[in-house]
């Protein structure tokens, strides 16, 4: 080290006007620090973003939310199942955006799309009870309509005759009067920089303090076998595999449920459940029960097709 003097200027928060303070090190050595009172930092970024831990998308926010699903989504199989036939990557890659587009488009005109970070690190796609997204106005304003015809004609097979009944069919089995009456957790996902720092946890607990408060169960469908153990941390079971099998590999969907008021290491405190719901709202989606369709991406095959062709097929 050598003994000649130096110069330091460093931010902190102090007085309005730059002030030098002489302070020696040594009696042969001394430096000087320059204070600078900064006025706050200001932001174009929303006041509530910063606020918010857990926020609602909104429309004009659609595609930022898609792009990060898709990104979450990239190395999924289901995701990857859709597109058998598509083999130039970039062609592929679009199509996947296209996809999530439609899709956080669709449930953000009829269901909820919930998001957590300033940047869409994690986004959740949720179906309340008693939502649908198969009506004529949100299929045709979210562009699903498109999907029949960007598909590959495989790709069409796969998602309108094989993945979408089965969906249906398994989730009105396992909830049963309850089908209508349950939160549906469609889609979940955190870019895969930001995993590990409670994006995800946030969104999930937002929406079962939700969903306690109304002593109502959640339904997902878990399309990678190593989350089942994470979503159980938040008090879900398995109820049922079902595995799509169209491609040379099939593909596996857990079901999980979980129970109003049950906890897990995830998920160790919320509202406490009523002790009931109130009869005029199981009589309400009774009568209702058929008539609403919630599959994993909530559109049927045969209304979509018959929409688009005027007849039923």
């Amino acid at each position: 080290m050598s003994d000649t003097s130096s110069t330091a200027s460093s931010i902190v928060s102090g007085t309005s006007t730059p002030n030098t303070t002489p302070f020696s090190t040594s009696p042969t050595a001394s430096s000087i620090i320059t204070f600078v009172d900064l006025k706050p930092c200001r932001t174009l970024i929303p006041k509530q973003w910063r606020e918010q831990s857990v926020r609602r998308v909104a429309p004009g926010e659609i595609r930022e939310a898609a792009v990060s699903l898709s990104q979450a989504f990239a190395a999924d199989d289901l995701a990857q199942y859709l597109l058998p036939e598509e083999t130039n990557d970039l062609t592929k890659w679009k199509l996947h955006i296209d996809i999530m587009t439609y899709i956080v488009a669709a449930h953000c005109y009829s269901g909820l799309v919930m998001t957590s970070g300033l940047d869409y690190e994690g986004v959740a796609l949720w179906m309340p009870p008693g939502k649908t997204m198969d009506d004529w106005w949100t299929i045709m304003r979210s562009g699903m309509w498109k999907l029949y015809y960007q598909l590959s004609s495989e790709g069409r097979r796969r998602y309108y005759d094989e993945m979408l009944p089965l969906l249906h069919r398994t989730k009105q089995e396992i909830m049963g009067d309850r089908d209508d009456d349950c939160y549906y957790l469609v889609y979940i996902g955190t870019k895969p920089r930001c995993r590990g720092q409670g994006y995800g946890k946030r969104l999930i607990n937002d929406m079962l303090d939700k969903a306690d408060a109304e002593n109502r169960a959640v339904y997902l469908e878990s399309s990678n076998i190593i989350n089942n153990g994470y979503y159980r941390q938040f008090g879900f079971e398995e109820k049922r595999e079902v595995y799509l099998e169209r491609g040379s590999e099939p593909v596996l969907l857990t079901i999980m449920v979980r129970e109003p008021g049950t906890w897990g290491p995830m998920r160790t405190s919320g509202p406490v459940p009523r002790l009931s719901a109130p009869l005029t709202r199981h009589l309400q989606h009774s009568h209702h029960h058929h008539q609403h369709h919630h599959h994993h991406y909530h559109l049927d095959p045969h209304v979509l097709k018959q929409k688009l062709f005027g007849k039923r097929v």
